[in-house]
C-alpha cells in the first residue's frame, strides 16, 4: 500500500534519503545536496522505499528521489511507486526524473513504464594541460627532389621553407602546429609524407599521409592530454601492416618500437623514442 509521507514519517524519509544517496552517488565534482532535501510530497512503500516529487511548474512534477531498499527489490514497488506518483499528479500532469547513464536498470524500468528522453546533460571535466618538455618535430617527404619539396612547402607555409635532404626522404622543419597540415599538403605532390615530433618532452606522435589521405597516426602515450573513448585510444596505435607498405619498414621493428602506454614512465625517454622510430621509417632527424 502506497501512502503520502506525513510529519511522523520524516525520521523514514530522511533514512531512505540518506540511502539513496549512499548507493547512487552523485557525479564527484558536484557539491553535495545531503541538506538540500525538501520536497513537495513523499510517497512511502510502507518501510521499504519512497518517491519524492517537487513542484516544477503548472503541469510538471520532478521525481527528486526513486529509491527501494535492496532486500525489497523484484516485487515491482518502484513501479507501484511510480504509477502511485502519477494518480497523485493527475490527468494532463507530467512527471520529470534523471537517471544516470550508467544505471542500466532504471533505464530499463523508466522505458518500460513510458518515460522518453526529452533531453541530456553532459559533462566536460576540464583538467590542467599536464607541462612537461619542449615539443618539436619535422616533415619527412619520401622523395630526393628537395627542390620541388621546397617550393612546395614554401606555398603551405607563406614563408621560406627549411630542408634538408636524406636518404630516400627529404625533412621539411617547421613549427609544430604546422607540421599535419604541412605532412597532408605535402603528400598531395609527393605521395607519402609524415609528420613525426615529440609533444611537450614526453609523446611522441607520427600521422602519415598517402597521397592527401591520412592512413595512420600513433602516439606513444594516448591520453596523456585527456581520458579518450576505448576506440580511440586503439586508433592510435601504430599500423605496422600499413607503415610497412608505405615506407618498407619491417613490420615487426614497427610492432616492437612504436609501442603505447598509459604513461610516458613505462617507455624510453621521449627524445630516444622519437630517435628510434625515424630510424624505423628511415628518415634523419636533428
Amino acid at each position: 500500500m502506497i501512502r503520502i509521507a506525513t510529519d511522523a514519517d520524516s525520521q523514514l524519509v530522511q533514512e531512505l534519503w540518506h540511502a539513496f544517496n549512499a548507493e547512487v552517488p552523485d557525479a564527484p565534482w558536484r557539491d553535495d545536496d545531503e541538506d538540500d532535501f525538501a520536497p513537495d510530497v513523499v510517497l512511502l512503500a510502507g518501510d521499504d522505499g519512497a518517491i519524492a516529487l517537487s513542484k516544477r511548474g503548472s503541469r510538471v512534477w520532478f521525481a527528486d528521489v526513486i529509491y527501494v531498499r535492496p532486500e525489497a527489490r523484484d516485487r515491482g514497488l518502484g513501479t507501484e511507486l511510480i504509477r502511485a506518483a502519477t494518480e497523485h499528479i493527475g490527468p494532463d500532469g507530467v512527471l520529470e526524473l534523471e537517471v544516470l547513464e550508467s544505471n542500466a536498470g532504471a533505464r530499463r524500468l523508466y522505458e518500460r513504464l513510458g518515460f522518453r528522453t526529452v533531453d541530456r546533460t553532459l559533462a566536460l571535466e576540464v583538467r590542467a594541460r599536464p607541462q612537461g618538455g619542449p615539443t618539436y618535430g619535422a616533415v619527412h617527404v619520401q622523395t630526393d627532389d628537395a627542390e620541388a619539396v621546397e617550393r612546395n612547402a614554401a606555398k603551405v607555409l607563406h614563408a621560406e621553407a627549411k630542408v634538408t635532404l636524406g636518404s630516400g626522404w627529404v625533412r621539411v622543419d617547421a613549427a609544430p602546429d604546422k607540421l599535419r597540415n604541412l605532412a597532408r599538403e605535402l603528400s598531395f605532390t609527393s605521395g607519402v609524407a609524415v609528420a613525426l615530433s615529440v609533444e611537450d618532452g614526453a609523446v611522441v606522435r607520427y600521422v602519415l599521409f598517402d597521397r592527401g589521405s591520412m592512413v595512420d597516426e600513433y602516439a606513444s602515450v594516448p591520453e596523456f592530454h585527456g581520458e579518450l573513448p576505448p576506440g580511440d585510444v586503439i586508433a592510435l596505435g601504430a599500423n605496422p601492416t600499413v607503415v610497412a607498405r608505405l615506407t618498407n619498414a619491417e613490420p615487426a621493428r614497427v610492432r616492437a618500437v612504436a609501442r603505447t602506454a598509459g604513461s610516458p614512465d613505462e617507455l624510453p625517454p621521449a627524445e630516444d623514442l622519437y630517435r628510434q622510430i625515424a630510424d624505423v621509417f628511415g628518415v634523419e632527424v636533428e
